[in-house]
């Protein structure tokens, strides 16, 4: 690390700090060195920075502090604070903008664009958003995520696998990887992409953190995308970020008996651009006439038994009750139970309350 680096990572690591603390200490000291060279009593007396919980900044030789220079050293984690040259101009004209940024991997060239959506998606969800994440990426537009499960995990691996590429930021410090099922797709987003935290290392996944992480999302990019989102879902307040920064606001609708889908349909009665296949983005940002678009690709399924087939047919858009299909597909409540749930998995079905059902995927 730079001794710029080191600075600003001792400033950081001070207990009871925290972000609009340390903006004050720059804005009356004018760095991290400068506000380093006196003492938290000073920062009180002619900064007026005060706290309780405020420590006294680790020294550059403390152990515990040159173990985390150790960690961040082996991840190739650079730091950048808000008066750097190269911290993103648009983060940096948000209400409330990171101090300071955690960086492991390479700025990706391009236009952002961000996908978010629910952890407890669909299969079918997951398919959509890793296909539209490919388009995306394959017209040099940036994925942008969360790196949870669900929704942001498919995102990613679709803007991995164009010319574009993926961001993922995180709730949690950048050397801690949530969910942990994740590990391989944290790595391939270092290698390929940028990973990006403002919580300072050895910081775990709290849900007070996600809030901060989402704005942070939005501020990124010009937009953002919701896919299969509930009313009372996290998504909808990265969307409600995105407003306040004034980005674009996209959602892609679904059925008005789904509850994983009503918060979608709300932010598309709000006045959300409704989003249904990739042109509709490349519209939007001024693509259509200079590039193609890739067609969302129709994954393929393994063949389907005479039962399984007999009971896809009679799903539709229209709810069925399972006792309906059992007696429409002469099969047992029990049969139709294990096919309808192998047909969700493969997302061909999907399941509504009360035991009702309907097609999930186009024949």
């Amino acid at each position: 690390m730079t001794q710029q680096e080191i600075f600003w990572l001792r400033l950081h690591l001070t207990a009871g700090l925290g972000r609009q603390r340390l903006i004050q200490l720059i804005h009356h000291y004018g760095s991290a060195e400068a506000a380093l060279a006196v003492s938290p009593e000073h920062w009180a007396r002619h900064a007026q920075v005060k706290s309780k919980s405020l420590g006294t900044p680790l020294h550059e030789n403390d152990p515990q502090f040159q173990q985390i220079i150790t960690t961040l050293d082996q991840l190739k984690v650079r730091l950048v604070s808000l008066w750097d040259d190269d911290y993103p101009q648009s983060l940096r004209h948000i209400s409330d903008p990171p101090a300071l940024l955690y960086l492991r991997g390479h700025w990706p060239e391009g236009r952002r664009l961000a996908l978010v959506g629910s952890r407890r998606c669909s299969p079918a969800a997951q398919r959509w958003t890793e296909s539209l994440a490919h388009s995306l990426s394959g017209q040099n537009l940036t994925v942008v995520s969360g790196l949870a499960r669900g929704i942001d995990g498919a995102a990613h691996r679709g803007g991995l696998q164009g010319a574009g590429s993926t961001i993922a930021v995180l709730g949690c410090g950048i050397d801690q990887i949530y969910p942990i099922e994740n590990r391989s797709l944290y790595q391939q987003i270092a290698d390929r992409g940028l990973i990006i935290s403002e919580y300072p290392p050895g910081t775990e996944p709290r849900p007070g953190n996600f809030p901060g992480r989402n704005r942070i999302i939005s501020g990124l990019c010009e937009g953002v995308v919701v896919i299969e989102a509930a009313l009372k879902s996290g998504s909808l307040i990265t969307a409600d970020f995105a407003l306040e920064q004034g980005r674009e606001v996209f959602a892609v609708p679904g059925s008005p008996y789904d509850r994983q889908t009503a918060g979608c349909l709300e932010l598309i009665r709000q006045g959300a651009t409704m989003v249904c296949q990739p042109q509709d983005i490349f519209d939007h940002f001024g693509l259509t006439h200079n590039t193609v678009a890739v067609e969302l690709a129709t994954p393929s399924l393994p063949p389907l038994s005479t039962s399984q087939n007999m009971v896809l047919e009679k799903l539709s858009k229209t709810p069925l009750h399972l006792d309906n299909l059992a007696t429409q597909s002469g099969l047992t409540p029990m049969e139709v139970s294990a096919i309808v749930l192998h047909l969700e998995l493969l997302g061909l079905a999907q399941s509504l309350p009360g035991g009702h059902y309907i097609r999930a995927f186009p024949s």
